[in-house]
């Protein structure tokens, strides 16, 4: 009983703090200096978003929304209501993380799951499905580094210079919009706005906007350009230009859950075209059919390929 009071108690003055009901030297009197710096990081993160209301565009709001009403779970970015709500709640478990001095910050996607972050800096992400990203909350004003696995599409805010590490290289702007695309020996990057420095362990190139580069298989890097405004698949479609069909299987299998067995035909047929995110039968049609390939659910979610 007298644990659940001293949790009661720490909620209502947790809430009298953020509301600005209780100052800061106040609040360092009645917790642990462990406890109080972990306080302070989680203000900063609401101050944070209250900023960014004022500051988002146009467009990006439009694309936040698009994700919204999809049926994958994305967390509201300008929500300072539900951040409020829960503070009192997850506060003391949110201080234990910061005791243990683990300040890596992980965001992972599903399959056919989209999720919008909103950074330290105001720089804003969106994560495409089955992608992880990864950077050091702490160290964050001065080192803007992150690690990709998969897919996202960055709008980053002016200020020093902005890292998105790959296994397949590294991208590096000050400001600007630009897609990434790093999974196994596949890497893609588009720039729409601004500049963007694409590093690999063999050459460097600085792309414009409408330009990407992209290698595959270790191959020598291609350039492209693009129409677009932003990448298709935060509208609900993914659209290639000329790359191998087994690079669109792969995406198929992380939007939809399921597994296509490919071992019966040729991997390596170059596909030109798109396939829908809402419809699985739509999506196999729109790519299969265009090349002539049968397929077949023998098992739930197993799709087996074949030419015959």
């Amino acid at each position: 009983m007298e644990e659940q009071n001293l949790h009661s108690e720490k909620d209502t003055f947790l809430a009298k703090w953020l509301a600005g009901e209780l100052s800061d030297d106040k609040l360092k009197t009645m917790v642990s200096k462990a406890d109080y710096n972990s306080f302070l990081k989680l203000r900063k993160g609401i101050q944070t978003y209250d900023a960014l209301e004022s500051s988002t565009d146009t467009s990006f709001v439009k694309i936040q929304n698009h994700i919204s009403n999809k049926s994958t779970k994305v967390r509201n970015l300008n929500s300072n209501n539900w951040l409020l709500g829960i503070a009192a709640s997850v506060i003391l478990l949110f201080g234990l993380f910061f005791i243990l001095g683990d300040d890596i910050v992980s965001i992972e996607t599903s399959f056919g799951e989209q999720k919008a972050i909103v950074l330290l800096d105001g720089s804003e992400v969106i994560l495409n499905s089955k992608s992880i990203l990864t950077y050091n909350e702490d160290d964050w004003k001065n080192n803007r580094t992150l690690n990709l696995i998969g897919e996202a599409y960055f709008k980053v805010k002016k200020g020093s210079t902005f890292t998105v590490v790959t296994d397949n290289g590294d991208v590096k702007v000050l400001g600007t919009q630009f897609n990434v695309n790093s999974l196994g020996d596949l890497f893609e990057v588009t720039c729409f706005e601004g500049k963007v420095s694409v590093t690999t362990k063999e050459e460097e190139y600085i792309l414009l906007p409408t330009k990407f580069v992209r290698r595959i298989n270790g191959n020598v890097i291609e350039k492209w350009a693009t129409i677009d405004l932003n990448p298709s698949w935060i509208h609900g479609e993914s659209s290639f230009e000329s790359v191998p069909l087994k690079y669109v299987i792969k995406s198929l299998e992380a939007q939809y859950d399921i597994e296509i067995n490919s071992k019966d035909i040729n991997n390596n047929i170059i596909y030109t075209g798109s396939f829908t995110h809402n419809n699985l039968d739509t999506a196999l049609k729109t790519v299969f059919k265009s090349l002539q390939i049968r397929y077949i659910e023998k098992e739930k979610r197993n799709i087996y390929l074949s030419t015959k």
